[in-house]
């Protein structure tokens, strides 16, 4: 991922991990839930489903960037 990407990404990242840590604690059944649509502008709308919605948008990677991570992470 670009650093652009990368940057828009991470609170959406944080605010998941917060999530499933508030799931796990929680006394009880829980759900979440993400939904992502297609924006123009090389951008995703990223809803979180928990009780509450979070929202997020985020810059979706090139096709080419997310293929040569993917390579590379199985390569190394």
């Amino acid at each position: 991922m670009t650093s652009t990407t990368e940057t828009t990404v991470k609170p959406l990242k944080y605010k998941l991990m917060e999530l499933v840590d508030d799931v796990l604690a929680h006394d009880g059944f829980g759900d979440i839930r993400i939904e992502v649509k297609i924006l123009k502008r090389r951008q995703k709308e990223v809803i979180l489903h928990c009780g509450k919605q979070y929202r997020f948008v985020v810059d979706m990677p090139d096709v080419a960037e997310v293929h040569t991570s993917k390579h590379h992470a199985v390569s190394n």
